[in-house]
């Protein structure tokens, strides 16, 4: 099977040749520039060999055009941490105006994607991360004020949503000339620790939907829901053909997740414990875990999350290795 076959298989729930497997992270400074992020997302693929490329610019990507500052201090994730908010009153949310996808910043992004594209040539599948709305309001406001102007400001938050997601719409739009094969979602607060899951419903869920069902005729969309205690019922009744979790730290384990989706479900490997701290022996023993997990069936074995830029390449080209071997 190639690439694409294997993948499409996986999600159908029919045999494969092999588990899938993709491993993803960010590229600090290289994702300063369009050329740059796309030589080191290629480079990471020419080296690995992953089932599907996940391009991963900074979470500030599509938000500097609207004023968004922050800078790279050595986060072993790859994250940068933000300098300047956007957004200070309630009232600044009316104040946003809808972005243009033909300048500035996304259309950096975008010529990342055609350049990944045309050096692809089909060969790979890849998909652009897409940061929900609420997910981009953090980062516009601040996580502690955040949560404020959701429950003291509903109608200021949800005029921003509303900017928020027309501009995402247009952003998703406006990659599609790329041949991106879907988008990875991401839900950076549908759990608990943060909201209420009424809440989330409220401000989470109906701009979720927009863009997803946007997207639905893109086959290789991945909902990502990042951290513990998460909303995951609601987000697998999203429907996107690949759910992905930080399933070893916290509920649905992998098999508690496949019972839950018609798709696929990607995870299996601990991004910390294992991939930086382990070792091959170990890693490749959590990909067997895995796999019996989920009978080999509907998997695609990856980390919860972005894998750590400190994690070691024997323990990287262990997972890409143990798929091959199981």
């Amino acid at each position: 099977m190639d690439k694409r076959e294997r993948l499409q298989a996986t999600i159908r729930g029919e045999p494969v040749d092999r588990v899938a497997v993709a491993l993803w992270r960010h590229f600090p400074v290289d994702d300063q520039d369009p050329a740059d992020l796309a030589g080191a997302t290629l480079e990471w693929q020419a080296q690995y060999d992953w089932d599907f490329i996940k391009v991963t610019p900074t979470s500030s990507f599509c938000l500097k055009d609207w004023g968004a500052q922050d800078d790279w201090r050595a986060n072993p994730e790859g994250t940068r941490d933000y300098t300047h908010r956007v957004i200070h009153r309630p009232d600044d949310w009316a104040a946003l105006p809808v972005l243009d996808p033909g300048q500035g910043h996304l259309t950096a992004q975008i010529g990342a994607l055609g350049r990944i594209s045309a050096a692809l040539a089909g060969r790979t599948p890849f998909i652009q991360t897409i940061f929900s709305p609420l997910s981009q309001a953090r980062n516009l406001v601040g996580p502690v004020q955040l949560p404020v102007h959701l429950r003291q400001y509903p109608e200021a938050l949800k005029a921003g949503l509303e900017t928020i997601t027309t501009s995402t719409l247009r952003f998703i739009d406006a990659c599609r000339p790329t041949s991106l094969d879907g988008i990875f979602y991401a839900l950076q607060f549908a759990t608990t620790r943060v909201f209420s899951e009424a809440e989330y419903r409220a401000f989470g869920e109906p701009y979720d939907r927009r863009i997803l069902e946007a997207v639905n005729d893109l086959w290789l969309n991945v909902t990502h829901l990042h951290g513990e205690d998460v909303l995951f019922d609601l987000a697998a009744g999203y429907s996107t053909p690949v759910m992905n979790w930080h399933d070893a730290e916290t509920s649905p384990s992998l098999s508690g997740g496949l019972q839950k989706t018609a798709g696929a479900v990607c995870g299996g490997l601990r991004q910390w414990d294992t991939m930086v701290l382990a070792t091959p022996t170990a890693v490749r023993a959590e990909v067997r875990q895995a796999i019996e997990q989920t009978g080999g069936r509907r998997l695609i074995v990856g980390t919860g999350c972005v894998t750590p830029i400190v994690a070691p390449r024997a323990n990287l080209r262990a997972a890409r290795e143990a798929v091959e071997q199981a």
